[in-house]
C-alpha cells in the first residue's frame, strides 16, 4: 500500500486530497490549528491527522521521521491575503513565503533521502494560476506560488536520475476557504467555461499525476 503525506489536510482542497488518496493508500495529513476539523477528517476517511507547523523545519523533520516511508508527498498547505503592495507589511510577506514556499521546501527536503534510497517517489506541489500569471493585490501570494513552480522544476531535474518525479498543479478559482469572500458569480468570471472549480478537481488531477509515470517537471494549470 502506498504511503502518502498531505500537508494542509483540513482545508477544502486538503480534505478532497485526503478523501481521494485514502481510498487505497495509507494517508497522513498535517494541520496547524483546526483540531476539530482534523479529527472529523481523520475519522471520516480513516486517515491520520497530526499537528505540524510547516514553517518549522524541526517540526517537519519530526513528522516525516515518525511516519517513515513516503511514496507521495502533496505540498498543499497554504495561505492567501489580499492587500495592495504598499499595505503589505514585512510580517505579511515573510509569513506568506514561510507557509506557501518554505513549508514545501522543508517537507520535500525531509522526504528526499528516503526517496533517493528507494529510487522512487512522487512530490506534487499545489501552486496557483496566479503563480503563473500574477495577480493584483496578491503580489506576495503570487511570488510564493511562482517560487513553488521553480522548486518543482529544479527538484524534477535533480530527482529524475533517481526515479523521483516532481510535478505542480496550478488551480484557478476553486471554491474554498481562500475564496469565500467571492460569490460564485465572481469566481465564475475568472473561469474560461463559467464553471467554478471544485476541490475534487484538484484531487483527481493529483491522482492522475501520481499515476503518470512518464510526466515530471510539469506545471498543470487547472482553469475550468
Amino acid at each position: 500500500m502506498n504511503r502518502v503525506i498531505i500537508t494542509g489536510g483540513t482545508g477544502a482542497i486538503g480534505e478532497a486530497l485526503v478523501r481521494e488518496f485514502s481510498r487505497d493508500c495509507e494517508v497522513l495529513f498535517t494541520y496547524l490549528t483546526n483540531n476539530e476539523k482534523a479529527a472529523r477528517v481523520a475519522d471520516k476517511y480513516q486517515a491520520t491527522g497530526i499537528r505540524c507547523d510547516c514553517r518549522d523545519s524541526t517540526d517537519v523533520n519530526r513528522v516525516v521521521a515518525d511516519f517513515g516511508r513516503c511514496d507521495l508527498l502533496v505540498n498543499n498547505a497554504g495561505i492567501s491575503q489580499y492587500k495592495l503592495l504598499q499595505d503589505i507589511t514585512d510580517d505579511d510577506f515573510a509569513s506568506m513565503l514561510a507557509v506557501n514556499l518554505s513549508g514545501a521546501f522543508f517537507f520535500s527536503r525531509a522526504v528526499w533521502p528516503g526517496m533517493l534510497s528507494r529510487k522512487s517517489g512522487v512530490i506534487l506541489n499545489i501552486s496557483s494560476r496566479w503563480g503563473i500569471e500574477g495577480a493584483a493585490m496578491e503580489c506576495h501570494y503570487s511570488a510564493a506560488k511562482a517560487g513553488l513552480i521553480g522548486l518543482t522544476k529544479s527538484l524534477a531535474l535533480e530527482g529524475a536520475p533517481s526515479g523521483i518525479r516532481v510535478n505542480c498543479i496550478a488551480p484557478g478559482a476553486v471554491k474554498s476557504r481562500m475564496t469565500e469572500q467571492f460569490s460564485d458569480e465572481e469566481l465564475a468570471e475568472l473561469s474560461l467555461t463559467g464553471r467554478v472549480g471544485k476541490p475534487s478537481d484538484i484531487a483527481e488531477t493529483a491522482r492522475f499525476l501520481f499515476n503518470a509515470v512518464y510526466i515530471t517537471g510539469e506545471v498543470l494549470p487547472i482553469i475550468c
